[in-house]
């Protein structure tokens, strides 16, 4: 799959996790998974304990590069 269609994973409701980022369809956050990927969990254990594919782990940090490669950054004088 590619890129911008794996992101098609990820969606922002009002109504779920005040619009965080979440897996499409749960309250499953991005943050939440990048949290977990960071703290050494793998994909399979993300996979078995919220019941999400490997597209939708692979997704939120595609998400999340796309988030950040917008960031400006700002010179300090």
């Amino acid at each position: 799959m590619q890129g911008m269609e794996l992101i098609a994973h990820v969606e922002q409701k009002p109504e779920v996790l005040c619009g965080k980022p979440v897996i499409k369809g749960t309250r499953i956050s991005v943050e939440l998974i990048l949290e977990r990927l960071a703290n050494g969990a793998s994909f399979e254990q993300l996979t078995g304990d919220y019941d999400i594919s490997e597209e939708d782990v692979t997704a939120a940090l595609l998400y999340a590069r796309q988030v950040l490669s917008e960031e400006e950054i700002l010179e300090t004088v």
